[in-house]
């Protein structure tokens, strides 16, 4: 009889384990629900990003002038880089301009900004070149454009740059000053184009 008892007694306890375990895996299940992984509404899948290609822009540019710039402070030196450059479309259209930031790109995304701001329309003839000589002056560059059939474009300096953005033809040009600044003889030849009639 009492082997008998023994048996139930351990069956018994069997099942009351089996129920335990089975109330235990539930309850784990009712929390692995209750804690799903935590998704974006409007998740997209990870791809590399296309960067959208830039739009070719009307105007050429040239640089004609990059430097670095140094500032002393306090603590120790901070530099900064001023860009020069020259905007145009060789269809009349040319401007110069300037920025300064930090980093070399900016610099230049604020110079073409400053050169579109400052564009001046030149007036050629039939044959995109200028009617007439002209001379200017701008701080301490001084420069004369004469035509020249025939001969091309005859410059130096950052004043050929602008002849040929400008889109003229069979031109010659000089700096007569001694001024190797290259920002101030290029708004000086662009002060030059200005003054044709």
């Amino acid at each position: 009889m009492e082997n008998q008892e023994e048996k139930n007694n351990i069956v018994a306890e069997a099942d009351v384990k089996e129920e335990n375990n089975s109330v235990a895996v539930e309850v784990a299940g009712d929390i692995s629900d209750s804690k799903k992984p935590f998704l974006k509404k409007n998740f997209k899948s990870r791809k590399p990003r296309m960067k959208p290609e830039r739009q070719k822009s009307e105007f050429d540019q040239k640089i004609i002038d990059i430097r670095r710039v140094t500032r002393v402070v306090k603590g120790g030196r901070r530099f900064s880089f001023s860009v020069a450059m020259i905007l145009g479309n060789k269809k009349g259209s040319v401007g110069v301009g300037l920025g300064k930031a930090s980093d070399t790109s900016l610099a230049i995304d604020k110079a073409m900004r400053d050169a579109k701001r400052k564009m001046v329309r030149v007036k050629l003839t039939k044959d995109m070149t200028i009617p007439h000589e002209v001379n200017a002056k701008y701080c301490a560059s001084d420069v004369v454009i004469r035509p020249a059939k025939g001969r091309g474009v005859v410059a130096g300096s950052s004043l050929r740059s602008v002849l040929e953005l400008a889109g003229v033809k069979e031109v010659g040009g000089k700096v007569l000053s001694r001024s190797k600044n290259k920002i101030n003889n290029a708004r000086a030849a662009i002060k030059a184009l200005s003054k044709l009639k």
